[in-house]
């Protein structure tokens, strides 16, 4: 058959939804590989002190290019797999990191940026997908919220990398760690090779025997006949029997009844995880702490690696309760716990704040306020880990299980799409903002939470412990604007159900095709 891939690998679910987390740590590596060289001499030396708009449209450059990058996943993951988009990803982001850490000017290193950013679109967009698609619902929530969590790894690894390069006179300082991170990308491609394909992406194009096999691999060590895997890959026929008779696939299956609104609240999610704020603290949170009255570059350094440190850390209780916890409860109590973090970080600039200038741009600073600026750091921190533990790893679980077969890819590629258009348009604000309105910028971000939370109130159902083809029978029931009354058994079937659904489609396929031939 040629499977391609290791079946000892493929025997440990956790191993093949693990191991594609990478992808998402490159997203990671961006984020403090800019952080961490903000106040970097050399950095300014070499690229002539950027300003505010200017570090801004620096910094947007990666999520412009993961926009394209997201988009793009809608046509190849359908055309060559699911898991070589991965592979490709990965060796994109080497191209990127190797113009990036040539680059002798803003051009140079904004094209690499780009690049770059292509390659986490696409890995950010397909490796949620991959993982949904190859993992048991019991633990679905689980593997794809280790994106979030290899996010954050990638943070606090690059960070620290930047931080010990700090020490380094001259333009080596930021060269070596971004050339370092080359390294994930290639461990990233070379692996996956060994890896299977997504049986779901394989049952659409014909391979049914391989991806029974994968299955079996996968949920039922070997064991084709096994009862979990029997139903899944029954369910998984009579979804691809349905799907077919749906018509072409194409970008109009977006705006379908029964698809439209699920689009809507994938894109609605990634748009709330940005609006959210986290990425303040995570791009720009040198600017945050200089304003709250932190001086000297290296207690800066310091003071934000702590924040790094409890993002990594207080995603771990997400991993492992996602399934148990449910979605609604996370997205609900995290949203309106950043809120009220935000609310705080602004009245708290605004209240003991004043202009002033920081290397020689106007800043908004405390000073001589020592409580006040003990407040906002453990504000920040506490903002970061309501994020980590609650919208950071459901914003990539949702928009991954909500989506029906034949739109998935382009659905899910869509969703992130508007991830990065978000993100490209927050990373070029926020530095002007604070450099303009200061403190008020807090105050936007924690209107922005409240607003989601009364979003994920009302519109967003619980979608834990179902199989993806169990979730069709979710938004079947409706409760647009009720969905906390969507009932905890719907879509439960029995292997024979699942059966005879299939057997129901096959004829009507049948019936359909002997009409076409008529």
């Amino acid at each position: 058959m040629g499977k391609g891939y290791s079946p000892a690998i493929a025997a440990n679910p956790y191993i093949v939804g693990s191991f594609a987390c990478i992808g998402g740590g490159l997203f990671g590596l961006d984020i403090s590989s800019m952080s961490g060289v903000l106040n970097n001499e050399a950095y300014l030396r070499t690229f002539h002190s950027p300003g505010s708009n200017a570090q801004g449209a620096i910094v947007a450059a990666m999520p412009a290019g993961s926009f394209v990058g997201a988009l793009l996943v809608a046509t190849l993951a359908d055309k060559i797999g699911r898991k070589n988009t991965v592979i490709s990803s990965g060796w994109i982001w080497v191209i990127g990191s190797i113009i990036q850490c040539a680059s002798v000017n803003r051009g140079m290193l904004v094209a690499g940026r780009v690049i770059s950013g292509l390659s986490v679109g696409l890995a950010s967009s397909v490796v949620p997908l991959y993982q949904s698609e190859i993992t048991p619902p019991a633990i679905r929530g689980r593997l794809v919220s280790m994106q979030q969590w290899a996010i954050t790894w990638g943070i606090l690894l690059q960070y620290f990398v930047q931080f010990g390069c700090s020490y380094i006179d001259g333009v080596a300082s930021f060269r070596i760690p971004w050339g370092l991170q080359m390294i994930p990308a290639i461990l990233l491609s070379l692996g996956m090779v060994f890896f299977p394909e997504s049986p779901r992406w394989l049952m659409d194009n014909g391979r049914e025997e391989e991806a029974l096999q994968v299955l079996a691999d996968l949920h039922g060590r070997g064991d084709k006949t096994n009862e979990l895997v029997q139903l899944e890959f029954e369910e998984i026929r009579a979804q691809v029997y349905f799907e077919r008779t749906e018509g072409a696939k194409s970008y109009m299956d977006l705006f379908k009844p029964g698809v439209m609104r699920r689009v809507g609240l994938g894109c609605s999610m990634q748009m709330w995880s940005q609006l959210s704020g986290m990425n303040v603290m995570m791009y720009y949170v040198v600017y945050v702490f200089q304003g709250a009255g932190i001086t000297g570059r290296r207690a800066n350094l310091i003071a934000d690696s702590v924040q790094y440190v409890l993002n990594v850390a207080l995603t771990v209780p997400a991993i492992l309760y996602i399934d148990k916890w449910g979605r609604r409860p996370l997205l609900i109590a995290g949203s309106l716990a950043m809120g009220f973090w935000f609310m705080l970080v602004g009245g708290l600039q605004g209240r003991y704040g004043h202009w002033g200038e920081v290397d020689g741009s106007a800043s908004w600073v405390i000073e001589g306020h020592s409580a006040a600026t003990k407040g906002i750091i453990v504000c920040s921190y506490l903002c970061v880990c309501s994020f980590a533990i609650s919208l950071g790893p459901v914003s990539w679980t949702y928009p991954a299980e909500i989506f029906p077969l034949r739109v998935r890819a382009k659905a899910v590629s869509f969703s992130t799409a508007t991830n990065w258009a978000f993100n490209f348009a927050l990373a070029w604000a926020v530095p002007p903002g604070l450099s303009n309105i200061a403190y008020k910028t807090y105050f936007i971000f924690g209107t922005f939470d409240f607003a989601a939370c009364i979003h994920f109130f009302f519109c967003f159902p619980e979608t834990a412990g179902r199989t993806l083809e169990e979730v069709e029978e979710i938004f079947a029931q409706g409760h647009a604007f009720s969905a906390w009354k969507v009932e905890r058994g719907v879509g439960k079937k029995t292997v024979e159900e699942a059966k005879q659904q299939t057997k129901e489609l096959e004829l009507h396929e049948h019936i359909d095709e002997k009409i076409a031939d008529v």
